[in-house]
């Protein structure tokens, strides 16, 4: 499987057009020596990249059942939580349109896939670019239906962790989700102490993280703080990504997603519950996102 690798004086990173588009490492330079900050990802375990784009949805719907406007759409489910998780796109190939030292541009039809996991029609373009300090990804998902449609997307990537204080973490967001078996059911509330990262906090060993933020201050980066290597990484992304996953893996990586809607946002949306964060793609139209990686040294 071909690695597209991508590096420039601040960032180092190899993306996999094969699979998803996918991330297989993200390094930056600090003193002369390349460090990973987004978790390396062995050649033999590529199916289990990184970081992955979601689309057209993120993370999860309860029972595959996609729900819109009064009708429904049963998907395919993942054997392990009868849930449809992650969209359709993350292990699919994608076409390479352009390509350079600092930049990749790739392409996804959903027509071209007989098996696709969506009733819609649509195009995906993913771009990955470094610039300076700063690590861009950008997703335009374009209608290629004659009907309005739901959709979101997010990122899912896993960050690097070496005990409670690399990275401390900073999340600027004022409410969460109570989660059943990782599903919503009602409305966002403010997040209780135990979970509240608006301030720099680091994750201990015995925490368990797999919960949905949202109400983010955008004047606000999320920040990963690596104080060994005085060096944070700043994220931002557009407010169209209103929700915020931390996940922390077994591996003990930290897993921080951008995401536009919520866990089981088409159920959200069709129960008339505020905060679903899905969007409405009309023929013809393209929506995109943006999120940036920045790296800050002390």
């Amino acid at each position: 499987m071909r690695v597209f690798r991508l590096e420039n004086a601040h960032w180092q990173t190899g993306i996999i057009p094969e699979f998803g588009g996918s991330v297989v490492f993200g390094r930056i330079r600090r003193s002369g020596v390349w460090l990973d900050v987004i978790r390396p990802t062995p050649p033999d375990q590529y199916s289990k990249p990184s970081s992955f784009l979601m689309l057209p949805w993120a993370n999860r719907i309860r029972g595959g059942l996609l729900r819109f406007n009064g009708e429904a759409w049963q998907l395919k489910t993942s054997p392990d939580d009868g849930t449809a998780r992650h969209g359709d796109v993350r292990k699919r190939p994608w076409d390479v349109v352009e390509s350079s030292e600092t930049r990749i541009q790739m392409m996804l039809d959903s027509k071209s896939f007989d098996d696709f996991n969506f009733p819609f029609a649509f195009t995906a373009t993913m771009t990955y670019e470094l610039d300076g300090a700063d690590f861009i990804w950008q997703v335009d998902l374009a209608s290629q239906d004659e009907r309005p449609f739901p959709a979101g997307f997010g990122f899912h990537p896993y960050f690097q962790r070496s005990g409670e204080s690399m990275p401390q973490l900073q999340v600027p967001c004022s409410h969460y989700y109570k989660l059943t078996d990782a599903m919503p059911d009602a409305a966002a509330e403010p997040v209780p102490a135990a979970l509240d990262f608006q301030q720099p906090r680091g994750v201990a060993e015995d925490m368990t993280l797999d919960d949905l933020f949202t109400k983010r201050d955008l004047g606000k980066p999320i920040r990963l703080i690596y104080k060994d290597w005085a060096t944070e990484i700043h994220m931002k992304a557009d407010p169209l990504f209103q929700h915020i996953i931390l996940f922390k893996a077994p591996d003990g990586s930290i897993a921080v997603e951008p995401q536009t809607n919520a866990n089981d946002g088409f159920n959200l949306r069709e129960n008339g519950i505020e905060g679903s964060g899905v969007f409405v793609v009309q023929p013809g139209e393209t929506v995109s996102g943006t999120v940036r990686l920045t790296v800050q040294t002390g």
